[in-house]
């Protein structure tokens, strides 16, 4: 039975975020930046005792803190929204469907006209707390034009979730069952679903990943056949310690729960693992030690390192069938490049 479609598109605020430990501004947010100054460095001031490996206390957020990183971060992310306006204006309107009862539980599908089509749901960004499903469309046109489906869902931000990680993690679980159970009426094949995401969304992608889908949703235990995770966090325990427990409520149960590389016996499908070489350098080691963790339990993994890219710039390569992660998600999905 076809699922009905949502008739209510709620318009959420954009909000730009620039405290401590922040990743990601408002989408296409005007005005500069608070902080684009470089990281400083060792000898600019006296060390505290470690926090984090061999990281003090500022070191640790810093880490954490992408926008030292990336002082074109503006533009991309106006790149982000432009971009995926000009998907739509080239693919048409997206189908909208709820996925959930409350107002921010929908999802966007880019359809492909290929019958029975593989289906890649993308997880999108933004440090838990910003980020639209409208802004990340710009790479729905490799995958329908690959013959794939694209589904890009909305979910909760963790300031409108109580500071916790859960309610996330739980909607984003259940707009990837949503998909897998109402695939063919979509026009997709149930058998062939895959996960991509970005940044807070790449951990997100592990933790989907890494679900135990017999027991939390009566599902077969390998509903998703592959995954791309790019720029993610794999052990929230570093993340807990710095800045970001600000704004996210950690606890032993989060940390716990919602480390994908913890929970490596669930993961059935091959991962890509990717990551720019103009990131954070602790982003850059979550990336290295998660692939390492898998290849160590035996399980395919695939690392792509973005070189010259920083932490946002490396996502954009997915827009085309010969970027770095394009050309790699589609030899995934075993489709031809568009």
């Amino acid at each position: 039975m076809c699922p009905k479609e949502a008739t209510v598109r709620t318009q959420f605020a954009r909000r730009d975020f620039l405290g401590a430990g922040a990743a990601l501004v408002g989408i296409a947010a005007a005005g500069p930046l608070l902080a684009q100054q470089p990281p400083e460095t060792a000898a600019a001031r006296v060390k505290e005792p470690p926090v984090w490996l061999d990281m003090d206390q500022a070191e640790l957020d810093a880490a954490y803190d992408q926008i030292k990183y990336a002082p074109n971060l503006p533009q991309i992310t106006k790149r982000y929204a432009t971009n995926s306006e000009a998907a739509r204006s080239r693919l048409g309107a997206p189908r909208r469907f709820a996925y959930g009862p409350t107002a921010i539980e929908g999802l966007d599908i880019y359809s492909t006209k290929q019958p029975n089509a593989p289906i890649n749901v993308f997880i999108h960004g933004g440090a838990w707390r910003v980020g639209l499903a409208k802004d990340y469309a710009f790479a729905a046109a490799l995958f329908v034009n690959a013959g794939a489906h694209l589904v890009v869902p909305d979910f909760v931000w963790v300031q409108d979730a109580g500071g916790s990680l859960m309610p996330m993690a739980d909607q984003v679980r259940r707009a990837v069952a949503w998909v897998h159970r109402n695939a063919q009426s979509l026009g997709g094949d149930p058998d062939r679903i895959y996960v991509s995401g970005h940044s807070s969304g790449g951990h997100f992608a592990g933790v989907v990943l890494t679900t135990d889908w017999r027991k939390e949703f009566n599902l077969p235990a390998d509903i998703v056949k592959g995954g791309l995770c790019c720029s993610g966090l794999f052990d929230l325990k570093p993340a807990r310690l710095s800045a970001r427990s600000a704004y996210v409520k950690f606890t032993d149960e989060i940390e716990q729960a919602l480390s994908p590389q913890r929970h490596l016996n669930n993961l059935t499908a091959p991962v890509i693992v990717a990551y720019g070489t103009l990131e954070t350098p602790e982003f850059q080691r979550q990336s290295r030690d998660f692939a390492a963790a898998v290849k160590a339990a035996g399980k395919p993994v695939h690392l792509v390192v973005g070189e010259g890219y920083n932490h946002f710039e490396i996502i954009e390569t997915l827009a085309n069938p010969y970027g770095l992660l394009g050309r790699a998600v589609l030899e995934q999905m075993k489709l031809a490049k568009a």
